[in-house]
């Protein structure tokens, strides 16, 4: 007998609000940087860990304030 895994419509729901809540991390922190936050965006939402390393060893973009 094989098990089946019961999945309701609310808990695919959840889970996919949870994935892209989640993608919107690396996507930000790039942003910051200066880096395009709809790329990082998208492309955390397929490869995450990736994404998110990537986002925090990029080089700041941003034009340093003058004093």
């Amino acid at each position: 007998m094989v098990p089946v895994l019961a999945v309701s419509t609310f808990g695919v729901l959840i889970l996919a609000v949870l994935w892209i809540a989640l993608a919107f991390w690396p996507a930000r922190v790039a942003g910051r940087k200066g880096h395009s936050f709809f790329g990082y965006f998208i492309l955390s939402l397929f490869f995450f860990p990736l994404a998110l390393i990537m986002a925090y060893l990029v080089q700041d973009r941003r034009v340093p304030a003058a004093l």
